[in-house]
């Protein structure tokens, strides 16, 4: 029997089936062990197959190749990795500019990832309602800016005021859909607008610290009206880059990637190297200095000795 993963609570998996039925199932224990170094070897999203014992209990047996997948460094540094979800059509991030701030860091991390492994991603800038002054505007608008420039496809809503939350709901439909973003960012709230039959438990921001409180425990992949699915995720402090290669990085960053071609070197890292247009593109602020700090501090994710290896 083949399906869907749809929750993801740890210990076990609801698979939505070809015939319309959710069954909890397990994972079989020699699966586990198939060479899969993350903390989820079946993620939500999947297309897996399914076998149901004489008993009435349900395992996974295979999952079929993903065709891309958003991965995170696993908090538990003596883990590898952890596979938010799988089979994306698009991935919006949700982050918010005030109360709590979500760092440009954070967001250029998940957008490197989401190019490395081919997911195209929406900035869904959430509680624009609460920019009060001009000043707020004037940042909220550079933020818009840049990542606009680059290519990506930015939205301001405000789940709480209904602001662009049809113009959101445009873009879910008939696809797969994943929300990711800080813990209180409102990702729970924004979900809620699209959804209302849904009532996801949702949480104040710590006021002694301006962050959120993890509400959302588990991935879950909830279906939507006009088609397709929307899955919720719980939301993530940092956001640590796992399996890129030095080289590489900058490919995940499409202006760097395009200044490279008229470096001098080929293997050029863009840090030091004479004649690297990367740097001089920095110097004439043809490349946001965020943007470029957010390069380095992947590099140096690459760092073999910056995390502690599984024993």
């Amino acid at each position: 029997m083949k399906g869907i993963v749809i929750r993801n609570t740890g210990s076990w998996y609801v698979v939505h089936t070809e015939t319309d039925k959710d069954i909890n199932c397990k994972v079989k224990g020699n699966f586990r062990l198939k060479g899969i170094r993350t903390t989820n070897p079946v993620a939500v999203g999947d297309r897996v197959e399914i076998s149901v014992n004489p008993d009435g209990n349900a395992f996974i047996t295979a999952i079929e190749p993903r065709e891309n997948y958003i991965i995170r460094r696993a908090s538990n540094l003596s883990k590898e990795s952890h596979i938010i979800a799988a089979n994306v059509d698009r991935a919006f991030l949700v982050v918010t500019l005030f109360h709590p701030v979500t760092s440009t860091t954070f967001i250029d991390r998940f957008l490197a990832t989401a190019e490395a492994y081919r997911v195209p991603v929406t900035i869904v800038i959430n509680k624009v309602d609460l920019l009060d002054s001009e000043e707020d505007k004037e940042y909220c608008d550079a933020v818009s800016y840049l990542y606009s420039s680059i290519g990506y496809d930015v939205m301001e809503v405000s789940a709480t005021q209904g602001i662009g939350i049809e113009e959101l709901r445009g873009k879910l439909s008939g696809k797969v859909s994943l929300f990711s973003g800080n813990s209180g960012v409102g990702k729970s709230t924004l979900i809620n607008a699209l959804l209302p039959g849904l009532k996801l438990k949702t949480a104040e921001i710590s006021d002694n610290h301006d962050t959120g409180m993890h509400t959302t425990t588990f991935s879950e992949m909830f279906p939507l009206p006009e088609g397709g699915w929307l899955i919720d995720t719980p939301g993530v402090k940092g956001f640590g880059t796992i399996d890129f290669e030095k080289n590489e990085i900058a490919h995940f960053f499409p202006e760097i990637f395009e200044k490279s071609h008229e470096c001098r070197y080929n293997n050029c890292t863009h840090t030091h190297e004479p004649g690297c247009a990367v740097l001089a593109a920095l110097d004439e602020n043809l490349i946001a200095q965020s943007r470029y700090n957010s390069y380095l501090s992947i590099l140096e994710d690459t760092n073999p000795d910056k995390y502690r290896k599984p024993f």
